[in-house]
């Protein structure tokens, strides 16, 4: 094998490359990344690069010298056209690229409102580090932030504006923040916290439109009621980025189609990340999600197996969110339980909340709790004693199963 073709600027570009050279690949790697940057990571973007507690260089998943090192042939701001599955081809505006192995980590892009006034100056999405700029070099001056969508993204952002000083009003369709993605009951809590610091949230409250002037926005539109607002950023969700894959011919349902060892539809064509639809055996279905564990772990998994490896993906997905001093670390999915045991004060901002279906441990929200996160990721998938969970005085290293 003489050349692989890597597309994509994020975590999973990053760490497939590195893993390519830890995996002994002598060969060819070619980076192919839409962005000026080199593959960087993304949480930070709302949240510590947002509030300007990061700099951009500290979000690189590796230094330019990195790549330079192991002798990456790196083609920044640069955007893939076309895949040829059968002449094994990447076609750019700068020339068509051979490969052996081709691997697709295409990433995201957020969902677009088209309603009226929304392309008006200061209204914002929030994906890349050059969508952050935009949003600091506007906050500068800023007074009062209108925030679309009550997820993750929409509150890590409210809790470094708010912080900030602005004004911040979040709009929710739905009857509660995070509802797609959590409990009632975690939904109760972010409600209150950002509440308690000073952000109004609007739940059953959708955006019909916006007004502004030709300097920019100056309202926001929910039916008959306005919010002033002379910065907005919307956060309604994401949408893979499968065209290259569609267009190439390439399996897609949801997301690009992979087997447990990252392979498309095509045998020489892997991808990786928030692109991807993969199975998971531990869970039992197939899933799509925006993780950056799953994206290195799918990364790593593709690497090996292009190499003629023989690795399977297969783990618990995690995530977290960082607002205002709290971290909350989630594994699993709390829809999927029949019951949920609270250990610890939500009112001290220190807990954990465990989900069990038929007595086994299938997920947990643990907010400042990181102890309690790493003994639920081994406790994933036994059964326990929900007295036990919920008292504190007992040692949940008590609970593992070789314990």
């Amino acid at each position: 094998m003489t050349q692989i073709v890597i597309i994509g600027g994020g975590q999973a570009a990053g760490q497939a490359v590195a893993s390519l050279r830890q995996e002994g690949f002598e060969g060819k790697i070619v980076l192919i990344g839409e962005e000026s940057t080199l593959p960087y990571q993304r949480p930070p973007l709302s949240k510590a690069y947002l509030s300007g507690a990061v700099p951009a260089e500290k979000l690189l998943v590796r230094p330019e010298k990195f790549y330079e090192d192991r002798d990456v042939e790196v083609h920044l701001g640069t955007t893939v056209t076309a895949i040829s599955s059968d002449q094994k081809t990447v076609t750019t505006a700068d020339g068509t690229f051979d490969f052996d192995k081709l691997l697709i980590a295409t990433g995201s892009t957020p969902r677009k409102l088209s309603i009226p006034g929304s392309d008006l100056n200061g209204i914002h999405y929030l994906r890349t580090m050059a969508d952050v700029d935009a949003i600091r070099a506007q906050m500068a001056d800023a007074k009062r932030l209108c925030i679309v969508g009550g997820g993750y993204i929409g509150l890590e952002v409210a809790s470094v504006a708010v912080s900030a000083g602005l004004s911040v009003d979040v709009l929710e369709m739905e009857a509660r923040i995070l509802q797609r993605v959590t409990t009632p009951f975690m939904s109760a809590f972010y409600h209150q916290l950002h509440e308690g610091r000073g952000v109004k949230i609007h739940t059953e409250t959708g955006c019909s439109g916006f007004r502004g002037t030709d300097q920019g926005v100056t309202h926001v539109q929910c039916g008959d009621a306005e919010i002033e607002a002379d910065l907005v950023i919307v956060g309604i969700g994401i949408v893979p980025n499968i065209q290259l894959a569609l267009d190439a011919g390439l399996a897609c349902d949801n997301g690009i189609t992979v087997d447990d060892h990252c392979q498309t539809s095509h045998p020489d064509i892997y991808a990786a990340g928030d692109c991807t639809n993969h199975p998971n055996p531990i869970l039992g279905r197939r899933l799509r999600l925006e993780s950056v564990p799953n994206a290195m772990d799918q990364a790593r998994t593709s690497a090996a197996n292009m190499l003629g490896g023989d690795k399977t993906y297969a783990a618990v997905p995690w995530f977290w969110s960082d607002q205002y001093e709290l971290k909350l670390q989630m594994l699993g999915f709390s829809a999927d339980a029949d019951a949920a045991v609270l250990r610890g004060d939500p009112e001290t901002l220190q807990f954990a909340q465990f989900y069990l279906f038929d007595g086994k441990v299938v997920a947990i929200d643990a907010v400042n709790s990181p102890k309690e996160f790493m003994v639920a990721k081994q406790l994933f998938g036994h059964s326990v004693a929900a007295d036990d969970l919920a008292n504190p005085e007992v040692d949940l290293k008590s609970l593992l199963p070789s314990a």
